[in-house]
């Protein structure tokens, strides 16, 4: 590792910090500071993510939306597959790829909404006077074709209630 001084941002030592709150080791935290200081990819496999959910016989595994797992989801989902780790996602977009079950706010309607409030404000409205808005449009999506591979059963309700489902 390289000897240069490292100024981790705020939000890189918050990311640091949540990896130590979950139990990852010495080496590993190197690893990741290594990935800070240099921009090097690096490996879900690599931090024992998986192993360690393996290892502990987790019967599921529910990813937030967080850059972090975002910008690595096709690798979540292919190593959630290899390890057969049943996986719910906050959002539609991992379920397409082999995901489970994935469950969020809509992008699209938060997209609608977004483009409603640049029209007020092109119309006139301070946008310190708008509201801030919470989502109210959800989304359910369940990938069949991955449930038959992990040997599990959708309940029939939660199929009646997906807004997609993929078989």
């Amino acid at each position: 590792m390289s000897r240069r001084s490292f100024k981790p941002t705020a939000e890189q030592r918050g990311w640091v910090e949540a990896m130590i709150g979950y139990g990852m080791r010495e080496a590993e935290i190197r690893l990741l500071i290594k990935h800070l200081q240099t921009g090097e990819p690096i490996s879900l496999e690599t931090l024992h993510a998986f192993a360690t959910l393996v290892q502990l016989h987790a019967g599921a595994l529910a990813v937030s939306n967080d850059p972090f797992f975002n910008i690595r989801r096709d690798q979540i989902v292919a190593l959630a597959s290899r390890y057969a780790i049943p996986a719910i996602y906050a959002g539609r977009d991992p379920v397409p790829a082999g995901g489970l079950i994935g469950y969020g706010s809509s992008t699209i309607a938060a997209y609608r909404r977004a483009a409603a409030y640049v029209g007020r404000i092109l119309a006139g409205a301070k946008p310190g006077d708008l509201p801030v808005e919470q989502p109210t449009t959800f989304e359910l999506v369940v990938n069949l074709k991955t449930a038959k591979d992990l040997g599990l059963t959708v309940p029939p309700s939660i199929l009646a209630r997906a807004t997609e489902v993929i078989e």
